[in-house]
């Protein structure tokens, strides 16, 4: 992530202009991490956001206020006692180092006004907000770094506060460019030009030095020490422009985004080019607002992949137990399969009662069930007599057989349980919002394989958000259910039963419905929203996939089946292949 100094100066320019003089009126401190510091002036009230969290450090104006503790923290009762009511009275930034310094005009206990200082500094995961008093004494910090934890730099109560060690790095602000290449050349050994740029220059991200590289060589590979003339000249030529809008903080706020992911990947002061048509660069008004939108975005992505994980792990443990029972009972029933043998042993011994003395291990029959009646030998308890070994080869032929019926069924229905998980699966493969993970879990809760949380009541149900629409190209609605909940509402209780429905022939998906509204559906129609079943279905990225489709009226949901199971009859089945040939509508 490329908040680096010179994106850092824009946001201290930023603050400056709209913050300075104002009022603290309120701090609250809503993780451990993190501080918001809402601030107040004559006509504008406006909330500041220090982090120092390891992955998202930062400071700049917020709209996002996360929920507070009940209790306050004890750095956030110390701020409140020392600052409320401080008037800002600068915001300094070190040349283009990754920190800032809020500076306090506040009153003390005797009434005496005292500089108090707010140091943010954006080092990763040394990050750090720390709050120093007028001699220089650190008063406290959100991370405090003892002996154990830095032999260098001690951030503790008492301790005086010092910069962090400084690199020795160009600082564009002060230099020319002319300094910047000097440099590069006699830096030892040879690399990128991003690499050696990125190690002579201060306040410059990664991204900003791979996007120089990227100007100067036109997609080429430049290392720093073979530059050609022209590459040199380009070079001097996005230098300046870099130290100019350094200088004159004059940058764009730019958010880099990954089309196929829909995820913030990299933001900027400056627009990035070197990610081609796998992004899109986003702009937005301010720096902060930027910030805000990455860092919400960036969470609700993560939030959705931690979410998703979790019900990834519920699904495929259920799904892995399901197959270890249906494997063991598969094992149990083939035992069965001889359950036969067992009623011709009692048939034989009880034919043959006269025969047969008692305390004999085995004995020597003929077996009149097979053609030629070929002997058969038939191990005995010798502990029982004829008729009770008879009786005992009975009662096991009978087991036997009730065990087959029993297994047969539990297979059957584990068998169907294991079908539904994967549809779950790839619903859950398709979902694009925290809605959609949310009617899953509540699918997933209703089915028991999620357990419930006790609450007071009757449990809220999440409302169910509506089907995916699309027009064909000749004037028909397509629906297309979410997930199994949905599936069964489009098909049982809103369509009507003159419209089609479009299913993939024993593959996970959603159910697809042909709006007819009294018309005879089309060729076209027919074969578009076959395209569109197949699309939200597991055979998306197949070439080929069999889709049936009939009429509603031909389509049954058994009783007690699971959501989106049912059974359809008078069909027909298309192959086609996965595509979206018409553009979604928005549900109205």
């Amino acid at each position: 992530m490329a908040l680096d100094g010179i994106f850092l100066h824009h946001l201290q320019s930023e603050i400056s202009k709209r913050a300075l003089d104002a009022r603290v009126d309120k701090i609250y401190q809503p993780s451990r991490d993190e501080l918001i510091i809402t601030l107040r002036t004559r006509g504008d009230r406006f909330h500041l956001l220090l982090s120092a969290r390891v992955n998202s450090a930062r400071a700049h104006f917020t709209r996002c206020l996360p929920e507070n503790p009940k209790q306050p923290p004890m750095l956030c009762m110390l701020l409140r006692k020392r600052l409320t009511g401080a008037r800002l009275l600068s915001v300094e930034q070190p040349g283009l180092e990754r920190m800032l310094r809020f500076a306090f005009d506040a009153v003390n206990e005797l009434g005496d006004h005292v500089r108090l200082e707010l140091i943010v500094e954006i080092m990763g995961r040394y990050s750090n907000v720390i709050f120093v008093d007028e001699n220089g004494k650190v008063l406290d910090a959100l991370k405090r770094v003892d002996a154990e934890m830095s032999s260098e730099r001690l951030v503790l109560p008492g301790v005086t506060y010092q910069m962090p060690p400084a690199q020795d790095k160009l600082n564009l602000l002060e230099t020319d460019v002319s300094q910047v290449l000097e440099r590069l050349e006699n830096r030892p050994g040879d690399s990128d030009l991003s690499k050696g740029l990125l190690s002579v220059l201060q306040g410059v991200s990664p991204v900003v030095c791979r996007e120089i590289q990227q100007l100067v060589g036109r997609g080429e590979d430049v290392f720093s020490k073979q530059l050609t003339s022209g590459q040199r000249e380009r070079l001097v030529f996005f230098l300046g422009q870099l130290q100019q809008t350094a200088r004159e903080v004059s940058g764009t706020p730019c958010m880099v985004v990954n089309l196929a992911q829909h995820k913030p990947m990299d933001i900027s002061f400056m627009n990035i080019t070197q990610y081609g048509t796998s992004a899109l660069v986003r702009t937005a008004p301010t720096f902060s607002q930027l910030l805000d939108d990455f860092y919400s975005e960036r969470d609700r992505v993560e939030r959705m992949r931690v979410r998703e994980a979790d019900l990834l792990r519920v699904i495929t443990t259920s799904s892995e137990r399901l197959t270890r029972k249906i494997s063991i009972q598969q094992g149990e029933l083939s035992q069965c399969a001889d359950r036969d043998r067992l009623r011709v042993y009692g048939d034989l011994l009880s034919a043959n009662l006269y025969r047969i003395d008692k305390g004999v291990s085995s004995v020597t029959l003929e077996n009149f069930y097979e053609e030629g009646m070929p002997e058969i030998v038939i191990p005995m308890d010798p502990a029982l007599t004829a008729n009770q070994n008879a009786q005992r080869y009975y009662k096991k032929y009978r087991k036997a057989k009730v065990a087959e019926e029993k297994l047969t069924e539990q297979i059957a229905f584990a068998q169907q349980e294991v079908e539904y998980l994967d549809s779950v699966l790839d619903e859950l493969g398709r979902a694009e919002t925290e809605k959609d993970l949310s009617e899953i879990r509540q699918e997933l809760m209703e089915q028991g394989y999620i357990r419930m949380l006790r609450s007071k009541g009757k449990p809220k149900m999440a409302q169910p958000a509506a089907p995916l629409k699309f027009i064909t190209s000749d004037g028909f609605t397509v629906l297309v259910g979410r997930n199994n909940r949905q599936n069964d509402k489009l098909t049982l209780k809103q369509a009507n039963n003159n419209d089609i429905w479009f299913h993939t022939k024993n593959i996970p998906g959603s159910h697809t419905i042909l709006v007819t509204d009294g018309r005879e559906p089309t060729d076209t129609a027919l074969w578009e929203a076959a395209c569109i079943a197949a699309w939200h279905s597991r055979g998306k990225d197949s070439s080929q996939v069999p889709v049936d489709y009939t009429q509603v009226r031909h389509v049954n949901k058994p009783q007690g089946a699971k959501p989106g199971m049912v059974i359809y009859v008078q069909y027909k089945t298309l192959y086609v292949t996965p595509s979206l040939p018409v553009k979604q509508e928005e549900n109205s």
